[in-house]
């Protein structure tokens, strides 16, 4: 279900009909063209994941890059691997049919989670670079995870052809999201 209808579920239109609000005159939604879906959900999720964990590390203390690094990479990773066993169990047809083509559907599926990760993580590895402290590390990956999940949410809101107000209040809802993470990680530091 994740796939595809996470974004038809976002916008309330689990029957796919266009997130728009036009109707064919019978009150129904106009079905719009099949479009190769991504999983954007998971991309904000895993987004909103990794702003977590570097608040909830930046909250004891200065805490070395490659650990950082590895803590960020490593909480995508079985935050996947649940999603991708919570999805493979939670459907009990999968039990009858379970082959690993579906155990490839569903993990590719859920690999935004996984993904989403990675730009805090690079944001870690790059600080040293610029010349960031330990702290300026911190908040410079909590910067790059709530972008990413404002960036994700935008995009995927554009994607499901939703109307120009909507997008602009998915944006501000993830962004109201990421603030919230921001607030705690300078609440707890």
């Amino acid at each position: 279900m994740r796939s595809g209808a996470s974004g038809a579920i976002l916008w309330g239109m689990a029957d796919g009909t266009h997130p728009g609000g036009r109707t064919d005159g019978s009150g129904r939604g106009i079905p719009q063209p099949h479009r190769e879906q991504t999983d954007y959900g998971g991309a904000v999720y895993g987004s909103l994941q990794a702003a977590s964990v570097v608040a909830g590390t930046a909250a004891f203390g200065p805490f070395p890059r490659l650990g950082l690094v590895l803590l960020l990479l490593v909480t995508g990773l079985v935050f996947w691997v649940a999603h991708v066993y919570a999805r493979l169990v939670g459907d009990l047809a999968s039990y009858r049919d379970l082959t690993w083509q579906r155990v490839r559907h569903v993990a590719g599926d859920e690999w935004p989670i996984a993904q989403a990760a990675v730009g805090p993580a690079v944001a870690v590895a790059i600080s040293p670079l610029l010349g960031l402290s330990v702290a300026a590390t911190a908040w410079f990956a909590l910067s790059v995870a709530v972008a990413e999940q404002v960036g994700w949410a935008c995009f995927a809101a554009i994607r499901a052809g939703a109307s120009r107000r909507l997008v602009v209040l998915s944006t501000l809802v993830n962004l109201v999201l990421g603030l919230v993470v921001v607030v705690l990680k300078a609440g707890l530091h």
